[in-house]
């Protein structure tokens, strides 16, 4: 007859697991630019379903007039997700962020990129630093933006020009692009 045992030993044997195959877990996790860059694909249906909760009480959704509250809405979304460092990596799928509440700050830049863009910005994109840290970027009348997914702050004007000065940006994407900043 088996024991019961308690959930911090079962935390215990399920890192021990992890610890083991972790070498096996981020080789299967590896994935290109451009598996990456599809994930923020506005046509998920997943992320169809986030933005439609999003956008609500928007009847209906101009992007013209609604588009900065929606953003707004997102981050506070966004926000509710708590984020962790994995070792090893592995990505998430937005739906599994979505059931956990929890995510790595990339999965997070990712998912706030996808809704972006399906609530129609042209010019989201994540943007990753030399030190790996991530963030999401857009403009909008006329201003750049830049969210800290792990934060959910919102910097604009100066705050978001002063962003990259002690950590300078290494690239960044979108599904429509892919910019390599150290080249430059």
């Amino acid at each position: 007859m088996e024991e019961q045992i308690s959930s911090e030993t079962k935390l215990k044997v399920y890192s021990l697991i992890v610890e083991r195959y972790a070498q096996m877990i981020c080789k299967e996790e590896e994935k290109s630019v451009t598996e990456i860059r599809s994930r923020i694909s506005p046509y998920d249906d997943f992320v169809k379903s986030v933005r439609d909760k999003l956008t609500s009480g928007f009847s209906p959704y101009e992007y013209e007039k609604n588009f900065f509250q929606a953003v707004q809405s997102a981050i506070e979304y966004i926000k509710s997700i708590k984020t962790f460092r994995a070792i090893p990596v592995f990505w998430m799928s937005f739906a599994e962020i979505d059931r956990i509440k929890a995510a790595s700050a990339m999965d997070k830049a990712l998912y706030l990129a996808a809704i972006l863009r399906a609530l129609e910005s042209r010019d989201v994109k994540v943007m990753v630093s030399r030190k790996e840290n991530a963030y999401v970027g857009f403009t909008w009348g006329g201003e750049n933006f830049i969210i800290i997914p792990e934060s959910g702050s919102l910097l604009s004007g100066a705050d978001a020009e002063s962003t990259f000065s002690d950590d300078p940006l290494a690239y960044s994407f979108s599904d429509l692009f892919y910019e390599n900043h150290e080249e430059s």
